[in-house]
């Protein structure tokens, strides 16, 4: 395809995702660098999800590594690589963040599960929190802490991610919910993967305690994000908005989540941004 920015627009659209509705209120050079970032995570996370080979997986990330190389001397080669250039010039966007980005897509390719929390936070931080950086660099900021309020804003709408995602990841072979808090609320992996949980209401207390987690992340996020920043950042409180608006509908469903992914209509994706948007406008002016 000729035009890039075209390109990662068709990519976002095509995945369905809470994030376009999210920026949809910011100004085309920003939202365009978003949409960019956001093609360049669905193009690397669908290498993992829907390549076969382990193999022919892993050297497509090897090559998107070399991108990101050429990205940053100015040279991409891949419509994503050419649509990020002028963000990554514009906004200054660190190359760590799409280095560990990278990281977090080989470690889903060598996944072995996690034992801790402090090791799926780990993963967290690689696909997650660094999107949350990338996403506030382009948004502004003046305070430094707002970079602490990206990262465990991405943490948070991550946990949201893997509670909701948790009976699609298993039929892939995949646990992200740590050993240690299977086994503490007596639930064999096995179970999971099998998708026969033999004490439901086990389950349901251990994921309204990743429930409480997601929740702890992002009242710990909003604590860092400072009120010099809170306009700017507005975009990031309307996906965290949204993604507490599919919680809900999780939890009212009594954690119903390993055959069905539950979601929000893009209707109400589109109020729930319309109204967190005018609310967060409202605090701005009124201060």
């Amino acid at each position: 395809m000729s035009n890039p920015q075209q390109y990662c627009k068709k990519l976002v659209a095509a995945s369905g995702s809470s994030f376009y509705y999210s920026f949809i209120f910011l100004p085309p050079e920003k939202r365009d660098a978003i949409i960019a970032i956001y093609a360049f995570c669905r193009e690397v996370d669908d290498i993992v999800d829907e390549c076969k080979d382990p193999r022919i997986a892993q050297q497509k990330i090897i090559w998107w590594n070399s991108e990101i190389e050429q990205l940053y001397k100015g040279t991409p080669q891949h419509p994503i690589g050419k649509a990020l250039l002028p963000a990554v010039k514009k906004f200054n966007l660190p190359k760590v963040c799409f280095d560990e980005i990278l990281q977090g897509m080989a470690m889903d390719l060598q996944y072995q599960g996690y034992k801790t929390i402090e090791d799926l936070r780990v993963y967290c931080h690689c696909v997650a929190s660094t999107v949350g950086i990338l996403v506030a660099a382009v948004l502004g900021y003046k305070n430094q802490n707002t970079m602490e309020y990206a990262k465990k804003l991405g943490i948070a709408l991550q946990i949201i991610n893997i509670i909701r995602d948790i009976g699609e990841d298993a039929r892939r072979g995949r646990i992200y919910i740590p050993e240690e808090d299977l086994l503490a609320f007596g639930i064999q992996p096995q179970e999971l993967l099998q998708l026969d949980i033999k004490h439901q209401d086990r389950f349901q207390s251990l994921l309204k305690k990743y429930s409480q987690v997601a929740h702890s992340y992002f009242t710990a996020a909003t604590e860092e994000l400072a009120q010099e920043d809170r306009a700017s950042q507005r975009s990031g409180l309307i996906m965290a908005a949204i993604y507490f608006k599919i919680l809900a509908e999780i939890e009212r469903s009594e954690y119903d989540v390993l055959n069905q992914k539950i979601s929000i209509t893009p209707l109400r994706k589109l109020w729930t941004a319309w109204r967190t948007w005018s609310k967060e406008r409202k605090l701005c002016l009124a201060q």
